[in-house]
């Protein structure tokens, strides 16, 4: 998955139709006027909330790398690889994040197939973290057990697919079977990567980092709820947490870059149609909640991706146009 600069602004673009799209619906003046009362402390603290996520995510990477053995890559530069993988927050289903195994790859000549595993076992986690917040959140709001099912069915079937030799193999014949020079390539990786995703999806390898999971993904939650007390504006805790998580999910499920439109379009039906709350503080507290969250760790990915070239003085990830 590449992420050229063309791709990106197209993203971009694609967010500001999306959230010019709310914010013409909801009223440009409303929502000015509440954004002119807003106490941007909150803003803030929702942005410090995200970050505890990401330091929490990270825990459960270095919990992974350990997993696969790999010890050599100093604490430092190893947050600063995760964190990279920020910038390709906006490749559908987070699967540009691969890109944190060909900086481990450049930086320490780790095989990419021995770690791109990581990303699919923390997509796993982060499913089965949301799945059990939605359940939780659930219990006084209608709706919350579809989405719980619906996480849990996907959950179900990558594990049969992960802990299935047959599936396995036949993955890695159909590889093998590609044109060109490009599968014979392919195929020891594909391998090297399926088995170590075994080895970091054992029932013992998903207990401790799917706990990091949930408390990382309720942070975000408190996030939006920290956002709509800037509003004056006060909801349930569980359940604001509960729309943050099925949006969350829905915008993961739904393949479209960051889950945009998908995700706005649920946090803010949900603050106003299930929490009551009036449409413009719901789109305005959608839309930076979104900024706080989303961009936010996009930018993040940037900073840290600079840092990273400019810590080791190398050129890093060819096959990523960034």
């Amino acid at each position: 998955m590449k992420l050229t600069k063309r791709n990106l602004i197209a993203v971009i673009l694609l967010a500001v139709v999306v959230y010019g799209g709310f914010t013409i619906f909801s009223g440009y003046e409303e929502i000015a006027k509440r954004l002119a009362s807003f106490r941007w402390t909150a803003f803030a603290a929702a942005c410090a909330l995200a970050m505890g996520n990401y330091l929490i995510r990270f825990m459960k990477w270095q919990f992974y790398l350990r997993r696969l053995s790999i010890r050599n890559v100093p604490t430092f530069d190893s947050l600063l690889v995760f964190l990279s993988g920020f910038v390709l927050t906006l490749t559908p289903g987070k699967i540009g994040e691969t890109y944190k195994s060909f900086l481990l790859r450049d930086g320490w000549g780790i095989p990419v197939g021995r770690t791109a595993s990581i990303v699919v076992a923390e997509r796993i986690t982060d499913v089965i973290g949301i799945i059990v917040l939605i359940v939780l959140g659930s219990l006084g709001w209608s709706g919350g057990l579809m989405w719980a099912v619906i996480g849990g069915c996907l959950v179900i079937l990558c594990m049969a697919v992960i802990i299935s030799d047959t599936f396995m193999e036949w993955g890695i014949r159909i590889a093998g079977r590609l044109p060109g020079k490009f599968a014979r390539r392919l195929e020891p990786a594909v391998r090297e990567s399926w088995h170590s995703l075994r080895t970091i999806t054992t029932p013992y390898s998903l207990i401790y980092p799917s706990l990091l999971s949930i408390f990382a993904w309720a942070l975000e939650g408190i996030a939006l709820a920290f956002i709509l007390h800037g509003f004056d504006t006060w909801a349930p805790l569980p359940a604001v947490i509960f729309f943050y998580s099925t949006a969350t999910l829905a915008g993961a499920v739904i393949p479209v870059p960051g889950g945009l439109g998908i995700t706005e379009g649920m946090i803010e039906g949900q603050l106003r149609l299930v929490g009551g709350i009036p449409l413009d503080i719901s789109t305005a507290a959608m839309i930076l909640v979104r900024f706080a969250t989303l961009w936010f760790s996009v930018a993040i990915g940037f900073a840290a991706l600079a840092w990273f070239k400019a810590r080791h003085k190398i050129s890093v990830a060819s096959e990523f146009k960034i």
